[in-house]
């Protein structure tokens, strides 16, 4: 550990590590806005703790096996001369469901279909229901984020601190951008188009076609933008002259 933290080599690699696992983190915490958005207060911010908790605790179980995170590399089976690991029929499903999740979503939205008016057994359903959608995605999105990790550092420490400080990153930027998505609505039709772009994104790294997660942050970034003037704008019109 103190060979660790006196190696310039170790901080770069921490800097580095830190950086991708928060950049990475970007896609849980949108799609955890989302789904708490449908939720009222205070049950929407102990589901949101509650997957953050679930994210980190993924995280770090799948860190102390790294060996079968190695392994779920080896291909299992050959379709059409492709062959396809565990790793791709994770990246593959969850694709499919975070695809299949926020084309729900934006038809509920569209029809407009919820109202707010639920009992307090509906609200209890659905408050389980959002803590499974949770634990299902924060399992393929940790599983991506490790197996990086693996890729780009040889240290179990530095993949741990990277880890924790990615996550306490997203802990403290969940709330703000929960409450922003929960207060306009335009936004979460918008994180949702994220969803479906992220989704195919993953099905395309299950089949071996990665396309550079710079273009796709770059598109989230540049949407975020233009709706965050658009929404000042908005404000700016409606106060008195």
């Amino acid at each position: 550990m103190i060979e660790l933290l006196s190696s310039p080599e170790a901080w770069a690699a921490l800097l580095t590590l830190t950086a991708l696992e928060i950049v990475l983190g970007i896609d849980n915490v949108i799609f955890l806005s989302v789904l708490v958005s449908r939720i009222p207060e205070p049950r929407a911010t102990r589901a949101r703790q509650i997957g953050l908790a679930l994210a980190l605790l993924f995280r770090l179980m799948l860190l102390s096996v790294l060996v079968w995170l190695i392994g779920l590399t080896t291909p299992v089976f050959n379709v059409a001369d492709k062959a396809f690991s565990w790793r791709d029929i994770i990246l593959i499903l969850g694709g499919l469901f975070l695809i299949a999740k926020a084309t729900h979503e934006i038809h509920a939205e569209v029809e407009a279909k919820h109202d707010g008016t639920e009992s307090s057994s509906a609200a209890d359903r659905a408050f389980f229901w959002v803590i499974l959608q949770i634990v299902v995605v924060d399992l393929v999105f940790s599983i991506d984020s490790i197996i990086t990790a693996i890729g780009m550092a040889q240290d179990i420490e530095i993949m741990v601190a990277a880890v924790l400080i990615a996550m306490a990153v997203m802990y403290v930027s969940s709330g703000p951008v929960s409450r922003f998505v929960s207060e306009h609505p335009t936004t979460k039709m918008l994180a949702l188009a994220f969803l479906v772009l992220i989704g195919v994104a993953l099905v395309a790294d299950g089949f071996a076609f990665h396309i550079p997660r710079g273009y796709i942050y770059f598109a989230i970034l540049f949407s975020a933008a233009v709706e965050f003037f658009n929404v000042l704008a908005k404000r700016n019109r409606a106060k008195p002259r």
